[in-house]
C-alpha cells in the first residue's frame, strides 16, 4: 500500500513539475502536436525536469501533454534518433543517463568546432555584438554572487550559442546544435559538484578581449583551452558523482 502510495505520489510530482515547466515555455500553440512533444520532452530532458535514468510511460506522458500517444510516440522516435531517450517496446521510455564516454567525445567535437567558430566569429563581429557578449558576461557575474548557478547555465550556454550565431555559418551551427543539448544538460546536472565558475569568467573575458583586438587565431586557442578545462572538470565531477551513488552515500 505505501508502494502504491508512494508511486502515485511520484506521478503526481512528475504531472505538476512538467506543467509548471510547460507554463515557462514561449511559442507552443505554433507548433504541431508532434513537434510541441517534441519539443517540450526535449527542453525538460535538457533542463533535468527529466531526470537521467527516469522512466515514464508513454500514456503518461500522453496524459501529462495532453494530447494523444500517436504525436507522443513520434517525437519519442526522434528524442531516441538523437540519444536523448531509450524506447520501451510497448510501454514507454527511459531518459538516457550522461555517459562519461559520451560526454567526452562530445566536448571534443565542441571543443574544434567552437575553436573554428570563434575565430570565423571574430573575422566578422561587430561592436555591438560584442556588447552583446559582454552584457551576458556581466549578468553572469551577477548569477555568481547570487549563487543562482541554474541561471548562470543558462548564460553560459547563451554565451557560446551567441558566438556560434556571429560565426554566421549554417551548417556549422547545425554540427554544434546536436550536441549543445548534451553539454548543457551536462553543466546543469554538475553544476553543484563543480567549484564556482570563476574560472569561466575570466575565460569568457579573455576570448572577448581577443576578439575585440581582431585576434581570431588567439581567440581560437582560448575558447578551445576554455573547452578542455571545462571538459576535465565535469568529467571529474561525474566521477565522483557516480561513485557516490554506488557507495551510496
Amino acid at each position: 500500500m505505501n508502494d502504491a502510495k508512494a508511486q502515485i505520489e511520484n506521478e503526481q510530482d512528475l504531472h505538476e513539475g512538467i506543467q509548471n515547466f510547460i507554463s515557462q515555455l514561449e511559442g507552443l500553440d505554433n507548433y504541431r502536436l508532434p513537434q510541441r512533444a517534441y519539443h517540450i520532452m526535449r527542453l525538460a530532458i535538457r533542463d533535468l525536469v527529466l531526470f537521467p535514468g527516469k522512466t515514464i510511460l508513454e500514456k503518461e506522458m500522453a496524459d501529462i501533454l495532453q494530447m494523444s500517444r500517436t504525436p507522443v510516440r513520434e517525437a519519442l522516435v526522434r528524442l531516441e534518433t538523437e540519444g536523448m531517450v531509450h524506447l520501451i517496446p510497448r510501454r514507454g521510455f527511459t531518459v538516457e543517463p550522461i555517459e562519461k564516454n559520451d560526454l567526452r567525445e562530445i566536448y571534443e567535437i565542441a571543443q574544434i568546432m567552437e575553436g573554428f567558430a570563434v575565430e570565423k566569429a571574430t573575422d566578422r563581429i561587430e561592436d555591438r555584438e560584442i556588447q552583446q557578449l559582454e552584457l551576458l558576461i556581466h549578468k553572469q557575474e551577477k548569477a555568481i554572487e547570487q549563487k543562482d548557478l541554474r541561471l548562470w547555465s543558462y548564460l553560459d550556454d547563451q554565451f557560446h550559442h551567441l558566438i556560434i550565431e556571429f560565426a554566421k555559418n549554417k551548417r556549422l551551427n547545425t554540427i554544434i546544435d546536436i550536441h549543445s543539448d548534451q553539454l548543457y544538460r551536462a553543466r546543469l546536472y554538475t553544476i553543484n559538484k563543480r567549484p564556482l565558475p570563476l574560472q569561466s569568467i575570466t575565460e569568457h573575458k579573455a576570448i572577448i578581449s581577443c576578439m575585440r583586438a581582431g585576434e581570431g587565431s588567439a581567440a581560437r586557442m582560448v575558447m578551445q583551452s576554455h573547452r578542455k578545462r571545462a571538459r576535465v572538470e565535469i568529467l571529474e565531477a561525474l566521477d565522483k558523482m557516480n561513485e557516490s551513488l554506488t557507495s551510496g552515500a
